[in-house]
């Protein structure tokens, strides 16, 4: 019986084969290529405006509908993508220092163990091209290569906001320990510039029979989203979204940072209807960057043993809960990021509705590659979401965080007239109504249905994702206390958790 039983699935398994003959499964090939194109604050809304990334990496691999950003900034997210930590272990929780910034990650040697570490020390050939880490290379010589890098290609000017390579041109690039200068002709725009040498390195290890790992780091479209020039006429008449939560009327709900915003002047509109059009236009050349990149592949037969992640370093608001332009809130728009991926194995088509992060791609990067993440990692290998979805045993939240600061252990009974008591307060001081980083420290959860967060002053935010997706309505004044304190004890625990712990807790329900 158990031998007929064996023919019988394996009958199965040639039927299946044979009715997708190109399909190869995720464990059969051994040492596949990695390229990930990480784009710089690009938020779901604008991915609609990149058909061909759509079309070659979406419609071709999976789409991942619940990727959640950990820390909704550039640099905390950048260094949870290659270290597999949440912010609060990395302990880079802002872009500059003394909260973060390179030079913070530098300083704690956390670039001794990184993603890239670890594929080179499996027979990896890594490059980087792009942006690295806010402030690189800060005091650190100009040429300066992190460990890991075999072959590097960054910014080495002033990066923080004002750094020419934000503006796309008149830049200069560390290009493997030397410095290179590019000007203001049109052959000098950045995205061109960088995905030419990322095209190159891509062709040139293909040709060898190099495994690759290539981190592809846009600047587009972060501000002041320069287009190229090519594309600077495209979509003059774009309209800027106007989803329901857009210019709020009623955000008397909302905590003391976000309450207080006036509503949106004309010329507050004007001025985000113009940044929008720029953020689409600047994509484009990254969205013939992906192009290129499938092209590359095919003309060498490379994308049967090639894996191509698209994704986003945070999302952006722009209008939305009476905000201007920005990050680093805990709404929808800056957390919840796109997330593309084609390969080897991966059903064309896909859809995963499973919640997943940036600090899975360190340990999904090394499980593709064969090797065992260091126990550090609080992520997990979204590998398993790739095979079998259907039973899978699989993490129910995301600890969503800004700012390095501890929770306190609130007793139940406090935290539940938490909402009411300081609903009315006043919101506190602020240089400006409309701070990219309005809205103070928190920590929270995001869960399939809800996001709860606690803020370091006190205010508790609950919405209903199911019921109110665009977050207008804030019920923690009126939710069963009992989901309160549930909320509240299992965020004081992963607020603080590491590795094993992290995992075992985002499972629970």
């Amino acid at each position: 019986m158990k031998e007929i039983r064996k023919i019988f699935v394996l009958l199965c398994c040639l039927a299946l084969v044979a009715c997708n003959p190109k399909q190869t499964a995720l464990t059969e090939i051994e040492h596949p290529n990695i390229i990930l194109v990480l784009t710089d604050d690009l938020s779901s809304i604008d991915l609609q405006y990149m058909p061909k990334t759509l079309e070659l990496i979406g419609a071709q691999g999976a789409t991942f509908n619940q990727h959640i950003i950990n820390m909704p900034l550039c640099c905390p997210s950048r260094a949870s993508i290659l270290r597999g930590q949440y912010s609060h272990n990395t302990q880079i929780t802002d872009n500059e220092k003394p909260e973060g910034g390179f030079e913070k990650f530098y300083t704690l040697g956390l670039e001794k163990s990184t993603v890239a570490v670890w594929l080179q020390e499996a027979g990896y050939h890594t490059a980087l091209f792009g942006k690295y880490l806010n402030g690189y290379p800060a005091d650190a010589p100009k040429t300066y290569i992190p460990p890991g890098w075999t072959e590097w290609y960054s910014p080495n000017g002033d990066s923080r906001y004002a750094d020419a390579a934000y503006r796309g041109f008149d830049y200069t690039v560390n290009e493997n320990g030397t410095s290179a200068s590019y000007g203001s002709k049109p052959e000098d725009y950045a995205t061109d510039v960088l995905g030419g040498k990322a095209l190159d390195f891509i062709e040139r290890n293909l040709k060898s029979g190099a495994p690759f790992f290539a981190y592809i780091s846009t600047y587009a479209p972060h501000s002041p989203s320069t287009p190229a020039p090519r594309h600077a006429n495209l979509f003059a008449d774009l309209p800027l979204p106007r989803p329901p939560s857009f210019n709020e009327e009623d955000i008397k709900d909302k905590g003391r940072f976000f309450k207080q915003n006036p509503l949106l002047t004309e010329a507050d509109i004007k001025g985000l209807e113009e940044k929008y059009r720029l953020r689409v236009q600047s994509v484009q050349a990254v969205d013939e960057l992906v192009a290129n990149i499938y092209a590359t592949l095919e003309q060498n037969n490379a994308l049967d043993n090639t894996y191509i992640v698209f994704t986003s370093d945070n999302g952006f608001h722009l209008g939305q809960h009476r905000l201007l332009a920005g990050k680093n809130t805990p709404f929808e728009e800056d957390i919840h990021v796109p997330l593309l991926m084609r390969g080897p194995g991966i059903e064309p088509g896909l859809t995963i509705d499973r919640l997943t992060s940036n600090v899975d791609f360190a340990p999904t990067f090394a499980a593709v590659a064969g090797i065992q993440p260091p126990a550090f990692v609080d992520g997990r290998s979204l590998i398993p979401l790739l095979q079998d979805r259907s039973f899978l045993k699989w993490r129910n939240v995301v600890l969503i965080e800004r700012g390095g600061y501890q929770l306190s252990q609130i007793p139940t009974n406090v935290l539940v007239s938490l909402p009411v008591a300081n609903l009315t307060g006043e919101r506190e001081p602020s240089d400006s109504p409309y701070d990219n980083q309005v809205g103070g420290n928190f920590k929270g959860l995001r869960t399939l249905q809800y996001t709860y967060v606690e803020f370091q002053n006190g205010d508790v935010e609950l919405y209903d994702l199911e019921n109110d997706p665009y977050e207008l309505q804030n019920i923690a004044t009126t939710a069963d206390p009992s989901l309160l304190a549930k909320f509240h004890t299992w965020l004081i625990n992963l607020g603080t958790c590491q590795a094993d712990k992290c995992r075992n807790l985002e499972n629970k329900k």
